[in-house]
């Protein structure tokens, strides 16, 4: 990609600039009064979300992340699409589906205010993806940055046939130590413990972590948060589209695996992911749509009863 012709057709003056990221890869950074963030064409990824007013990053980067084609950037907010986990048919295409090892295009950006900037970018089929996946569609992820980080995944049937996606904005969040923090808001809800042959059980109470964890939650809230006692502050996570989450963390002896991951990187994150998975399934008809939407932002204020689930560390 041409760097320099989008920073021509694309650049807003004190808000948006194109530069060039590890390995060539085009990163668009966003820096208004209210935030900052960078934003990677490869993958249509978001690496990064800090508001003005915060000493930390809302997300997780690994320092070994793999910038190459065909490889996916451990952290940030990968896109899956357009199934979320292992290839649903069994034919040997890769996990999480394969736009977020794709190139896409900037389609627009705008200065909405002095205080929040949207980029806009999209992907569609092309003989490439029809061989991996055989329908027509249009893909765009709208991205807002300002006080909070609003992320809309919006999948187009461009064919003539319906078609089903399942999908995830698989967001990594940076916390002060996994040790530390508990998730809100799917208490008493079902879940699908994928570390437990896919036994399915019931959440008790908040979410702490202290071994692996990978669990697909059933018509949980709408409202989630991550409680970080480390870091003293809470991320909020508001879904739309979704009937179900997922929470994931690798725990010391899958991160120690991974290439693109520090030995101890997990204690560092967790996803807490905004998805349609398991038999949440998206039903796209031709010339129909779907959406999926992710807001998230930071508070510092905690009231009362979010302090006494404070996990001691």
């Amino acid at each position: 990609m041409d760097i320099e012709q989008l920073n021509i057709d694309h650049r807003i003056d004190d808000q948006i600039k194109v530069v060039e990221g590890p390995a060539g890869f085009p990163f668009i950074k966003v820096s208004n009064d209210s935030a900052s963030a960078v934003i990677s064409v490869y993958g249509g990824q978001v690496l990064s979300f800090q508001p003005a007013n915060e000493q930390h990053n809302l997300m997780f980067l690994s320092q070994l992340a793999y910038y190459a084609p065909g490889k996916s950037i451990k952290g940030g907010s990968p896109v899956c699409w357009p199934w979320f986990g292992p290839d649903p048919e069994g034919k040997g295409r890769p996990a999480h589906g394969f736009v977020r090892t794709r190139f896409w295009e900037v389609m627009h950006t705008e200065a909405i205010s002095s205080e929040e900037s949207k980029v806009t970018l999209g992907l569609a089929d092309s003989a490439e993806t029809r061989d991996i996946w055989p329908n027509a569609f249009m893909l765009q992820l709208e991205i807002t940055v300002g006080k909070s980080l609003r992320l809309e995944l919006i999948t187009r049937n461009a064919g003539g046939q319906p078609f089903s996606i399942t999908q995830a904005l698989h967001t990594y969040f940076k916390v002060g130590h996994i040790s530390r923090i508990a998730v809100l808001g799917l208490e008493n809800t079902e879940y699908i413990d994928k570390t437990d042959k896919g036994a399915r059980k019931l959440q008790s109470g908040p979410i702490t972590i202290n071994r692996e964890v990978d669990r697909i939650y059933r018509n949980g809230s709408s409202e989630l948060v991550i409680d970080d006692a480390a870091l003293d502050r809470r991320i909020c996570i508001a879904s739309r589209g979704s009937h179900t989450a997922v929470v994931w963390n690798p725990w010391e002896k899958i991160s120690a695996e991974m290439g693109d991951l520090e030995d101890d990187d997990y204690q560092r994150f967790v996803c807490v992911e905004t998805t349609n998975a398991d038999t949440d399934v998206a039903q796209v008809l031709p010339d129909g749509e779907a959406r999926l939407t992710a807001t998230y932002r930071i508070e510092r204020d905690l009231p009362d009863e979010l302090k006494a689930l404070h996990v001691e560390g």
